[in-house]
């Protein structure tokens, strides 16, 4: 299948995430010594933005930071791995996180600070919205999405929130959640309009999907490249090989496949962006990455 080339983007938030590999979660009160440590700027917008960026070729990010160096540095990051960021500078301290990752590669995630979403109502180029591919939704204001939904396709997480989705009132191309986690679940009904597709992972059992005209389907996941390293970002990484997928024109099935390949390429690596899923200069994965 020869792919073209698509332009897409995310509207969403960022943390700067501290990692720390341990042997095993510490029991209450207890002190453990993690084997290796690392920072860098994450959470679901920062990470989809990546896998888009390096399925596309370039993404852009619309996000808000905060006015301090560590949102200074998540910016400059962001830009050093494909990502453009259309940004404005809350007076506020960058949102951050704790995560512990153990030897099963499970992260466990302490988030410090108020989520920074961007508004419409933010001096940000809302027109480069306009006739892109695909959106990916994570974080913002009913008027960002409303932006968003310029784009041709646009899909979004329940974490964007259900009194944004709701007032939003635009329609989704899809819905994309996990059906392990109960804060990425949102009655589909509570839309209008509902999702084209609300899509439900879960973890290494694969997953289901549901569409508005009652098609439904099943996929089981797909063989990590190495052995499982770090779980966290594998989810935010399907959600984004499914939006490209889409953007693309793919049928639902095919899309999930290769979204499916993104979140299972993710676990390999440390961190979100180790072994993010790479497009060669064909159509299909490059070999390197898979």
């Amino acid at each position: 299948m020869t792919l073209r080339p698509v332009r897409v983007a995310v509207v969403g938030h960022v943390e700067w995430v501290q990692f720390a590999s341990v042997e095993r979660l510490p029991s209450p009160g207890e002190i453990v010594h993690a084997q290796e440590w690392w920072d860098e700027p994450a959470g679901g917008g920062a990470v989809a933005a990546v896998q888009l960026a390096r399925l596309a070729g370039e993404a852009d990010l619309f996000t808000a930071f905060g006015d301090d160096e560590l949102g200074r540095r998540a910016r400059e990051q962001l830009s050093d791995l494909g990502v453009h960021a259309h940004a404005v500078d809350r007076p506020e301290p960058q949102r951050r996180a704790f995560t512990f990752v153990d030897e099963e590669g499970e992260r466990t995630i302490t988030v410090l600070g108020r989520r920074l979403a961007p508004s419409e109502g933010d001096p940000l180029p809302w027109e480069r919205l306009e006739g892109a591919d695909a959106v990916y939704f994570t974080a913002g204001d009913a008027g960002a999405l409303h932006a968003a939904r310029r784009a041709r396709v646009l899909t979004a997480t329940p974490r964007a929130g259900e009194q944004t989705l709701v007032e939003g009132g635009v329609g989704l191309d899809a819905l994309i959640g996990s059906a392990e986690d109960p804060g990425e679940r949102l009655a589909p009904d509570a839309l209008d309009p509902p999702p084209r597709f609300v899509v439900s992972t879960s973890g290494s059992e694969g997953g289901n999907y549901t569409g508005a005209d009652g098609v439904e389907g099943s996929w089981e996941a797909a063989r990590p490249p190495g052995p499982v390293a770090d779980v966290y970002g594998a989810g935010d990484a399907f959600a984004a090989g499914l939006t490209y997928a889409l953007g693309e024109g793919r049928a639902i099935n095919e899309a999930i496949e290769l979204a499916a390949r993104c979140g299972a390429a993710c676990l390999s690596g440390r961190g979100p962006y180790e072994a993010q899923l790479r497009l060669g200069p064909g159509t299909e994965p490059s070999g390197d990455a898979y």
